[in-house]
Protein backbone atom coordinates (compact mmCIF):
# COMPACT_ATOMS: atom_id res chain seq x y z
CA UNK A 1 0.00 0.00 0.00
CA UNK A 2 1.30 3.41 -0.99
CA UNK A 3 2.20 6.03 1.60
CA UNK A 4 -0.74 8.14 2.80
CA UNK A 5 -1.67 11.17 0.72
CA UNK A 6 -2.87 14.05 2.94
CA UNK A 7 -5.87 16.27 2.30
CA UNK A 8 -7.84 18.86 4.23
CA UNK A 9 -11.10 17.14 3.25
CA UNK A 10 -12.03 13.88 1.53
CA UNK A 11 -15.51 13.67 0.01
CA UNK A 12 -16.85 10.15 -0.60
CA UNK A 13 -19.29 10.27 -3.51
CA UNK A 14 -19.37 12.46 -6.62
CA UNK A 15 -23.11 13.06 -6.96
CA UNK A 16 -24.56 16.58 -6.81
CA UNK A 17 -23.89 16.81 -3.08
CA UNK A 18 -20.39 15.35 -3.23
CA UNK A 19 -18.92 17.11 -6.24
CA UNK A 20 -20.42 20.49 -5.30
CA UNK A 21 -19.08 20.10 -1.75
CA UNK A 22 -15.65 19.29 -3.17
CA UNK A 23 -15.69 22.27 -5.53
CA UNK A 24 -16.76 24.71 -2.81
CA UNK A 25 -14.09 23.36 -0.46
CA UNK A 26 -11.46 23.80 -3.17
CA UNK A 27 -12.68 27.33 -3.89
CA UNK A 28 -12.12 28.13 -0.22
CA UNK A 29 -8.53 26.91 -0.36
CA UNK A 30 -8.91 23.44 1.11
CA UNK A 31 -6.88 20.62 -0.41
CA UNK A 32 -9.64 18.29 -1.51
CA UNK A 33 -10.14 14.75 -2.80
CA UNK A 34 -13.36 13.26 -4.19
CA UNK A 35 -13.70 9.47 -4.16
CA UNK A 36 -16.15 7.70 -6.50
CA UNK A 37 -16.68 3.95 -6.91
CA UNK A 38 -18.03 4.26 -10.46
CA UNK A 39 -15.93 5.24 -13.49
CA UNK A 40 -18.07 8.29 -14.29
CA UNK A 41 -18.80 11.24 -12.03
CA UNK A 42 -22.16 12.78 -11.15
CA UNK A 43 -23.72 10.04 -9.04
CA UNK A 44 -27.23 8.68 -9.41
CA UNK A 45 -28.68 12.02 -10.49
CA UNK A 46 -26.57 12.48 -13.61
CA UNK A 47 -26.04 8.83 -14.51
CA UNK A 48 -29.30 6.99 -13.80
CA UNK A 49 -31.67 9.50 -12.20
CA UNK A 50 -32.65 13.12 -12.70
CA UNK A 51 -30.94 13.77 -16.03
CA UNK A 52 -31.66 10.63 -18.09
CA UNK A 53 -35.26 10.52 -16.87
CA UNK A 54 -35.83 14.13 -17.90
CA UNK A 55 -34.33 13.42 -21.32
CA UNK A 56 -36.79 10.58 -21.88
CA UNK A 57 -39.67 12.61 -20.45
CA UNK A 58 -38.96 15.38 -22.96
CA UNK A 59 -38.69 12.96 -25.89
CA UNK A 60 -41.93 11.22 -24.95
CA UNK A 61 -43.69 14.58 -24.56
CA UNK A 62 -42.69 15.46 -28.13
CA UNK A 63 -44.29 12.24 -29.33
CA UNK A 64 -47.47 12.91 -27.35
CA UNK A 65 -47.66 16.47 -28.68
CA UNK A 66 -47.41 15.25 -32.27
CA UNK A 67 -50.07 12.61 -31.72
CA UNK A 68 -52.55 14.57 -29.65
CA UNK A 69 -51.62 18.20 -29.13
CA UNK A 70 -51.22 19.93 -32.48
CA UNK A 71 -54.65 19.67 -34.07
CA UNK A 72 -56.03 22.58 -32.02
CA UNK A 73 -53.18 24.70 -33.37
CA UNK A 74 -54.22 23.90 -36.91
CA UNK A 75 -51.26 21.61 -37.48
CA UNK A 76 -51.91 18.22 -39.07
CA UNK A 77 -49.39 15.41 -38.71
CA UNK A 78 -49.79 11.95 -40.21
CA UNK A 79 -47.86 8.75 -39.67
CA UNK A 80 -46.16 9.70 -36.42
CA UNK A 81 -43.49 7.22 -35.42
CA UNK A 82 -40.50 7.20 -33.12
CA UNK A 83 -37.16 5.46 -32.85
CA UNK A 84 -36.69 4.20 -29.29
CA UNK A 85 -33.00 3.47 -29.88
CA UNK A 86 -32.46 7.06 -31.04
CA UNK A 87 -34.25 8.34 -27.91
CA UNK A 88 -31.99 6.22 -25.74
CA UNK A 89 -28.89 7.42 -27.59
CA UNK A 90 -29.91 11.06 -27.09
CA UNK A 91 -30.41 10.35 -23.39
CA UNK A 92 -27.02 8.65 -23.13
CA UNK A 93 -25.30 11.49 -25.01
CA UNK A 94 -26.72 14.06 -22.59
CA UNK A 95 -25.58 11.96 -19.64
CA UNK A 96 -22.11 11.63 -21.17
CA UNK A 97 -21.75 15.38 -21.65
CA UNK A 98 -22.81 16.19 -18.12
CA UNK A 99 -20.78 13.51 -16.36
CA UNK A 100 -17.78 14.50 -18.43
CA UNK A 101 -18.43 18.09 -17.45
CA UNK A 102 -18.32 17.20 -13.76
CA UNK A 103 -14.99 15.45 -14.26
CA UNK A 104 -13.65 18.60 -15.93
CA UNK A 105 -14.92 20.78 -13.09
CA UNK A 106 -13.09 18.63 -10.55
CA UNK A 107 -9.92 18.88 -12.60
CA UNK A 108 -10.31 22.63 -13.11
CA UNK A 109 -10.58 23.13 -9.36
CA UNK A 110 -7.50 20.98 -8.74
CA UNK A 111 -9.47 18.34 -6.84
CA UNK A 112 -7.99 14.84 -6.69
CA UNK A 113 -10.62 12.68 -8.40
CA UNK A 114 -10.04 9.13 -7.22
CA UNK A 115 -11.86 6.09 -8.60
CA UNK A 116 -12.47 3.25 -6.16
CA UNK A 117 -14.57 2.20 -3.19
CA UNK A 118 -13.97 4.47 -0.22
CA UNK A 119 -14.01 2.99 3.30
CA UNK A 120 -13.73 5.03 6.47
CA UNK A 121 -11.12 3.71 8.89
CA UNK A 122 -11.34 6.56 11.38
CA UNK A 123 -11.96 10.31 11.39
CA UNK A 124 -8.66 10.95 9.66
CA UNK A 125 -8.28 8.03 7.29
CA UNK A 126 -10.07 6.79 4.17
CA UNK A 127 -8.90 3.66 2.35
CA UNK A 128 -9.78 3.48 -1.34
CA UNK A 129 -9.93 0.03 -2.92
CA UNK A 130 -9.32 0.16 -6.67
CA UNK A 131 -10.86 -2.14 -9.25
CA UNK A 132 -7.69 -4.24 -9.37
CA UNK A 133 -7.74 -4.69 -5.60
CA UNK A 134 -4.95 -2.22 -4.88
CA UNK A 135 -5.51 0.11 -1.93
CA UNK A 136 -4.69 3.76 -1.44
CA UNK A 137 -4.76 5.43 1.98
CA UNK A 138 -5.90 9.02 2.22
CA UNK A 139 -5.06 10.99 5.36
CA UNK A 140 -7.42 13.88 5.99
CA UNK A 141 -8.60 16.40 8.54
CA UNK A 142 -12.27 15.91 7.61
CA UNK A 143 -14.43 13.34 5.80
CA UNK A 144 -17.75 14.06 4.08
CA UNK A 145 -20.08 11.12 3.37
CA UNK A 146 -22.04 11.88 0.19
CA UNK A 147 -22.79 8.40 -1.10
CA UNK A 148 -26.44 9.01 -1.96
CA UNK A 149 -29.15 6.39 -2.13
CA UNK A 150 -30.32 3.35 -4.07
CA UNK A 151 -33.75 1.88 -4.89
CA UNK A 152 -35.60 0.27 -2.00
CA UNK A 153 -36.51 -3.43 -2.27
CA UNK A 154 -39.93 -4.97 -1.62
CA UNK A 155 -40.37 -8.46 -0.17
CA UNK A 156 -41.80 -10.83 -2.77
CA UNK A 157 -40.67 -8.71 -5.71
CA UNK A 158 -37.25 -9.66 -7.04
CA UNK A 159 -35.64 -7.24 -9.48
CA UNK A 160 -34.19 -9.41 -12.25
CA UNK A 161 -33.23 -6.40 -14.45
CA UNK A 162 -35.28 -7.87 -17.28
CA UNK A 163 -38.98 -8.41 -16.65
CA UNK A 164 -38.86 -6.78 -13.22
CA UNK A 165 -36.80 -3.59 -13.11
CA UNK A 166 -36.07 -0.71 -10.77
CA UNK A 167 -35.74 2.93 -11.82
CA UNK A 168 -32.34 2.32 -13.40
CA UNK A 169 -33.66 -0.52 -15.55
CA UNK A 170 -36.75 1.48 -16.53
CA UNK A 171 -34.46 4.04 -18.18
CA UNK A 172 -33.10 1.45 -20.59
CA UNK A 173 -35.91 -0.90 -21.58
CA UNK A 174 -35.19 -2.40 -25.02
CA UNK A 175 -38.80 -1.97 -26.18
CA UNK A 176 -42.02 -0.27 -25.18
CA UNK A 177 -43.91 -2.55 -22.78
CA UNK A 178 -47.36 -3.69 -23.81
CA UNK A 179 -48.49 -3.53 -20.18
CA UNK A 180 -46.27 -1.96 -17.54
CA UNK A 181 -47.24 -2.68 -13.93
CA UNK A 182 -45.88 0.09 -11.75
CA UNK A 183 -45.49 -0.60 -8.03
CA UNK A 184 -45.45 2.73 -6.23
CA UNK A 185 -47.12 6.05 -7.06
CA UNK A 186 -44.31 8.30 -5.90
CA UNK A 187 -42.29 10.79 -7.90
CA UNK A 188 -39.96 8.35 -9.65
CA UNK A 189 -42.69 5.88 -10.53
CA UNK A 190 -45.08 8.45 -11.98
CA UNK A 191 -42.37 10.14 -14.03
CA UNK A 192 -41.15 6.89 -15.58
CA UNK A 193 -44.68 5.54 -15.90
CA UNK A 194 -45.58 8.69 -17.83
CA UNK A 195 -42.71 8.11 -20.25
CA UNK A 196 -43.84 4.64 -21.20
CA UNK A 197 -47.53 5.53 -21.22
CA UNK A 198 -46.88 8.30 -23.77
CA UNK A 199 -44.95 5.88 -25.91
CA UNK A 200 -47.88 3.47 -26.03
CA UNK A 201 -47.72 1.22 -22.97
CA UNK A 202 -50.73 0.42 -20.86
CA UNK A 203 -49.73 1.41 -17.32
CA UNK A 204 -51.31 0.07 -14.13
CA UNK A 205 -50.17 1.77 -10.93
CA UNK A 206 -50.39 -0.15 -7.64
CA UNK A 207 -50.00 2.09 -4.58
CA UNK A 208 -50.03 0.95 -0.95
CA UNK A 209 -51.42 4.26 0.35
CA UNK A 210 -54.87 5.67 -0.32
CA UNK A 211 -53.39 8.52 -2.36
CA UNK A 212 -50.61 9.19 -4.85
CA UNK A 213 -47.49 11.30 -4.29
CA UNK A 214 -47.03 11.08 -0.51
CA UNK A 215 -45.57 14.33 0.79
CA UNK A 216 -47.16 16.46 -1.93
CA UNK A 217 -49.96 18.84 -0.90
CA UNK A 218 -53.16 16.76 -0.81
CA UNK A 219 -55.27 19.03 -3.01
CA UNK A 220 -52.56 19.15 -5.65
CA UNK A 221 -51.98 15.38 -5.54
CA UNK A 222 -55.70 14.68 -5.93
CA UNK A 223 -55.93 17.01 -8.92
CA UNK A 224 -52.79 15.45 -10.43
CA UNK A 225 -54.28 11.97 -10.15
CA UNK A 226 -57.29 13.03 -12.20
CA UNK A 227 -55.07 14.52 -14.90
CA UNK A 228 -52.80 11.46 -15.06
CA UNK A 229 -55.78 9.10 -15.12
CA UNK A 230 -57.15 11.05 -18.08
CA UNK A 231 -53.80 10.44 -19.79
CA UNK A 232 -54.32 6.69 -19.44
CA UNK A 233 -52.62 5.72 -16.17
CA UNK A 234 -54.83 3.30 -14.22
CA UNK A 235 -54.55 3.71 -10.45
CA UNK A 236 -55.23 1.04 -7.83
CA UNK A 237 -54.88 2.59 -4.38
CA UNK A 238 -54.66 0.73 -1.09
CA UNK A 239 -52.91 -2.13 -2.86
CA UNK A 240 -50.51 -4.13 -0.70
CA UNK A 241 -48.32 -5.98 -3.19
CA UNK A 242 -47.51 -9.53 -2.13
CA UNK A 243 -45.40 -10.92 -4.94
CA UNK A 244 -44.37 -10.71 -8.59
CA UNK A 245 -43.96 -13.98 -10.47
CA UNK A 246 -42.16 -14.16 -13.81
CA UNK A 247 -43.29 -16.74 -16.36
CA UNK A 248 -41.48 -16.27 -19.65
CA UNK A 249 -42.45 -12.89 -21.07
CA UNK A 250 -45.22 -12.33 -18.51
CA UNK A 251 -45.18 -11.16 -14.91
CA UNK A 252 -48.10 -11.69 -12.54
CA UNK A 253 -48.30 -9.20 -9.69
CA UNK A 254 -50.51 -10.15 -6.74
CA UNK A 255 -51.79 -7.70 -4.16
CA UNK A 256 -54.29 -7.46 -1.32
CA UNK A 257 -56.79 -4.68 -0.82
CA UNK A 258 -57.65 -2.99 2.49
CA UNK A 259 -60.20 -5.72 3.31
CA UNK A 260 -57.71 -8.51 2.65
CA UNK A 261 -59.13 -9.51 -0.72
CA UNK A 262 -56.53 -10.85 -3.15
CA UNK A 263 -56.15 -9.57 -6.71
CA UNK A 264 -53.66 -9.94 -9.52
CA UNK A 265 -52.66 -8.28 -12.77
CA UNK A 266 -50.49 -9.61 -15.59
CA UNK A 267 -48.03 -7.43 -17.48
CA UNK A 268 -44.94 -7.92 -19.58
CA UNK A 269 -42.79 -5.58 -17.46
CA UNK A 270 -42.89 -4.51 -13.82
CA UNK A 271 -41.30 -1.34 -12.45
CA UNK A 272 -40.59 -1.40 -8.73
CA UNK A 273 -40.50 2.19 -7.47
CA UNK A 274 -41.30 2.19 -3.76
CA UNK A 275 -38.71 4.73 -2.72
CA UNK A 276 -34.98 4.87 -2.06
CA UNK A 277 -32.75 4.03 0.87
CA UNK A 278 -29.38 5.43 2.00
CA UNK A 279 -26.35 3.85 0.40
CA UNK A 280 -23.92 3.09 3.23
CA UNK A 281 -22.93 -0.53 2.56
CA UNK A 282 -19.18 -1.12 2.70
CA UNK A 283 -18.54 2.42 3.90
CA UNK A 284 -17.22 1.36 7.29
CA UNK A 285 -19.69 3.38 9.33
CA UNK A 286 -20.19 0.78 12.05
CA UNK A 287 -16.46 0.08 12.38
CA UNK A 288 -15.67 3.80 12.58
CA UNK A 289 -18.42 4.42 15.13
CA UNK A 290 -20.69 6.49 12.87
CA UNK A 291 -24.25 6.21 14.19
CA UNK A 292 -27.10 5.21 11.89
CA UNK A 293 -30.80 5.50 12.66
CA UNK A 294 -33.40 2.73 12.30
CA UNK A 295 -33.84 3.54 8.59
CA UNK A 296 -30.14 3.26 7.89
CA UNK A 297 -29.59 7.01 7.62
CA UNK A 298 -26.48 8.65 9.01
CA UNK A 299 -27.30 10.66 12.12
CA UNK A 300 -25.94 14.23 12.03
CA UNK A 301 -26.17 17.39 14.12
CA UNK A 302 -27.05 20.89 12.94
CA UNK A 303 -23.63 21.25 11.31
CA UNK A 304 -23.92 17.88 9.50
CA UNK A 305 -21.34 16.32 11.80
CA UNK A 306 -21.87 12.66 12.65
CA UNK A 307 -21.40 10.97 16.00
CA UNK A 308 -17.69 10.93 15.18
CA UNK A 309 -16.10 14.41 15.25
CA UNK A 310 -14.50 15.23 11.91
CA UNK A 311 -16.84 12.99 9.90
CA UNK A 312 -19.78 14.71 8.19
CA UNK A 313 -22.67 13.53 6.01
CA UNK A 314 -24.99 15.19 3.48
CA UNK A 315 -27.69 14.42 0.93
CA UNK A 316 -29.66 11.20 0.63
CA UNK A 317 -27.71 9.43 3.40
CA UNK A 318 -29.17 11.75 6.05
CA UNK A 319 -32.75 12.62 7.00
CA UNK A 320 -34.84 14.86 4.80
CA UNK A 321 -36.12 14.86 1.23
CA UNK A 322 -33.93 13.01 -1.24
CA UNK A 323 -33.35 15.91 -3.62
CA UNK A 324 -30.20 16.70 -5.59
CA UNK A 325 -30.43 20.42 -4.85
CA UNK A 326 -30.84 19.77 -1.12
CA UNK A 327 -27.65 17.71 -1.23
CA UNK A 328 -25.84 20.48 -3.13
CA UNK A 329 -26.70 23.15 -0.58
CA UNK A 330 -25.77 20.87 2.30
CA UNK A 331 -22.45 20.21 0.59
CA UNK A 332 -21.83 23.94 0.23
CA UNK A 333 -22.73 24.50 3.89
CA UNK A 334 -20.32 21.81 5.10
CA UNK A 335 -17.47 23.13 2.94
CA UNK A 336 -18.03 26.66 4.18
CA UNK A 337 -18.17 25.54 7.81
CA UNK A 338 -14.92 23.59 7.39
CA UNK A 339 -13.27 26.72 5.98
CA UNK A 340 -14.39 28.83 8.93
CA UNK A 341 -17.39 30.45 7.28
CA UNK A 342 -21.07 30.23 8.28
CA UNK A 343 -22.72 27.65 6.05
CA UNK A 344 -26.49 27.29 6.36
CA UNK A 345 -29.45 25.65 4.62
CA UNK A 346 -33.00 26.98 4.93
CA UNK A 347 -35.13 23.84 4.69
CA UNK A 348 -38.31 25.90 4.53
CA UNK A 349 -37.26 27.17 1.11
CA UNK A 350 -36.28 23.95 -0.71
CA UNK A 351 -38.54 23.34 -3.73
CA UNK A 352 -39.48 19.91 -5.03
CA UNK A 353 -40.72 19.04 -8.52
CA UNK A 354 -42.46 16.11 -10.21
CA UNK A 355 -41.78 16.17 -13.95
CA UNK A 356 -45.02 14.66 -15.14
CA UNK A 357 -47.12 16.59 -17.64
CA UNK A 358 -48.28 18.93 -16.35
CA UNK A 359 -45.54 19.39 -13.78
CA UNK A 360 -46.11 19.41 -10.03
CA UNK A 361 -44.03 21.66 -7.78
CA UNK A 362 -44.06 22.75 -4.16
CA UNK A 363 -42.05 24.66 -1.60
CA UNK A 364 -42.56 25.13 2.12
CA UNK A 365 -45.40 23.68 4.14
CA UNK A 366 -48.35 21.77 2.72
CA UNK A 367 -51.87 22.51 3.89
CA UNK A 368 -51.95 19.21 5.78
CA UNK A 369 -48.73 20.06 7.63
CA UNK A 370 -50.03 23.46 8.70
CA UNK A 371 -53.26 21.91 9.98
CA UNK A 372 -51.36 19.21 11.88
CA UNK A 373 -49.08 21.83 13.46
CA UNK A 374 -51.99 24.11 14.37
CA UNK A 375 -50.59 27.04 12.41
CA UNK A 376 -53.25 29.62 11.43
CA UNK A 377 -53.14 30.29 7.71
CA UNK A 378 -54.93 31.83 4.78
CA UNK A 379 -55.08 30.19 1.35
CA UNK A 380 -55.04 31.84 -2.06
CA UNK A 381 -55.80 29.83 -5.22
CA UNK A 382 -55.85 30.61 -8.91
CA UNK A 383 -56.33 28.26 -11.84
CA UNK A 384 -54.36 28.18 -15.07
CA UNK A 385 -57.56 28.33 -17.15
CA UNK A 386 -58.16 32.12 -17.21
CA UNK A 387 -54.50 32.96 -17.90
CA UNK A 388 -53.80 34.31 -21.39
CA UNK A 389 -50.38 32.70 -21.74
CA UNK A 390 -51.76 29.33 -20.63
CA UNK A 391 -54.49 29.61 -23.27
CA UNK A 392 -51.93 30.46 -25.97
CA UNK A 393 -49.83 27.47 -24.96
CA UNK A 394 -52.86 25.19 -24.81
CA UNK A 395 -51.89 24.39 -21.21
CA UNK A 396 -54.92 25.42 -19.16
CA UNK A 397 -54.94 22.45 -16.75
CA UNK A 398 -53.81 23.17 -13.20
CA UNK A 399 -53.70 25.65 -10.35
CA UNK A 400 -51.42 27.58 -8.00
CA UNK A 401 -52.02 27.61 -4.25
CA UNK A 402 -50.29 30.05 -1.89
CA UNK A 403 -50.37 29.50 1.87
CA UNK A 404 -49.63 32.44 4.18
CA UNK A 405 -49.69 32.94 7.94
CA UNK A 406 -53.07 34.29 8.97
CA UNK A 407 -51.61 36.89 11.33
CA UNK A 408 -48.33 37.95 9.71
CA UNK A 409 -49.11 37.16 6.03
CA UNK A 410 -45.67 35.60 5.72
CA UNK A 411 -45.59 33.00 2.93
CA UNK A 412 -45.45 29.51 4.40
CA UNK A 413 -45.84 27.42 1.26
CA UNK A 414 -46.81 27.31 -2.38
CA UNK A 415 -47.98 24.35 -4.45
CA UNK A 416 -48.46 24.22 -8.20
CA UNK A 417 -49.95 21.80 -10.71
CA UNK A 418 -49.50 23.07 -14.24
CA UNK A 419 -47.25 23.78 -17.18
CA UNK A 420 -43.69 24.77 -16.19
CA UNK A 421 -44.50 24.51 -12.50
CA UNK A 422 -40.85 23.64 -11.86
CA UNK A 423 -39.79 27.04 -13.14
CA UNK A 424 -42.67 28.96 -11.57
CA UNK A 425 -41.92 27.67 -8.07
CA UNK A 426 -38.51 29.39 -8.05
CA UNK A 427 -39.85 32.87 -7.35
CA UNK A 428 -41.79 31.60 -4.33
CA UNK A 429 -38.71 29.77 -3.03
CA UNK A 430 -36.83 33.08 -3.19
CA UNK A 431 -39.77 34.86 -1.54
CA UNK A 432 -39.74 32.39 1.37
CA UNK A 433 -35.95 32.66 1.66
CA UNK A 434 -36.28 36.43 1.99
CA UNK A 435 -39.20 36.23 4.44
CA UNK A 436 -41.68 37.82 2.04
CA UNK A 437 -45.40 38.13 2.64
CA UNK A 438 -48.18 37.22 0.24
CA UNK A 439 -48.73 40.97 -0.08
CA UNK A 440 -45.09 41.42 -1.17
CA UNK A 441 -45.55 38.81 -3.88
CA UNK A 442 -48.91 40.23 -4.92
CA UNK A 443 -47.51 43.75 -5.28
CA UNK A 444 -44.50 42.66 -7.36
CA UNK A 445 -45.05 43.44 -11.04
CA UNK A 446 -45.25 40.30 -13.19
CA UNK A 447 -44.87 40.54 -16.95
CA UNK A 448 -47.91 40.03 -19.16
CA UNK A 449 -48.69 37.63 -20.71
CA UNK A 450 -46.83 35.05 -18.65
CA UNK A 451 -47.66 32.01 -16.55
CA UNK A 452 -46.07 33.79 -13.58
CA UNK A 453 -49.16 35.99 -13.41
CA UNK A 454 -50.99 32.93 -12.04
CA UNK A 455 -48.63 32.95 -9.04
CA UNK A 456 -49.36 36.64 -8.49
CA UNK A 457 -53.11 36.07 -8.72
CA UNK A 458 -52.88 33.28 -6.15
CA UNK A 459 -50.96 35.62 -3.84
CA UNK A 460 -53.63 38.28 -4.37
CA UNK A 461 -56.29 35.71 -3.57
CA UNK A 462 -54.84 35.21 -0.08
CA UNK A 463 -56.48 38.58 0.72
CA UNK A 464 -59.47 37.71 -1.51
CA UNK A 465 -58.60 40.32 -4.12
CA UNK A 466 -57.55 38.31 -7.17
CA UNK A 467 -58.15 40.47 -10.22
CA UNK A 468 -59.24 37.85 -12.75
CA UNK A 469 -61.13 35.39 -10.57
Amino acid sequence: MAEDTRYDVVVIGSGPGGYVCAIRAAQLGLRTACVEVYPTRGGTCLNVGCIPSKALLESSERVAALEHGLAEHGVSVEGVSFDLAAMMKRKDDIVGKLTGGVAQLLKKNKIASITGRGRIVDANTVVVTKEDGAEERLATDAIVIATGSKPSPLPGVEVDKDRVVDSTGALALPEVPKHLVLIGAGVIGLELGSVWARLGAKVTVLEYLDRILPGVDGEIAKAAQKVLAAQGLEFVLGARVQKAEVDGAEVTVTWKDAEGGEHSVVGDRVLLAVGRRPYTEGLGCAEAGVELDKRGRVVVDGDYQTSVPGIFAIGDVIAGPMLAHKAEDEGIAVAENLAGHAGHVNYAAIPSIVYTHPEIAGVGKTEEELEAEGVPYEKGRFRFGPNGRAMALGETEGLVKVLAHKETDRILGCHILGARAGDLIAEVAVAIELGASAEDLARSVHAHPTLSEIVREAALDVARRALHK
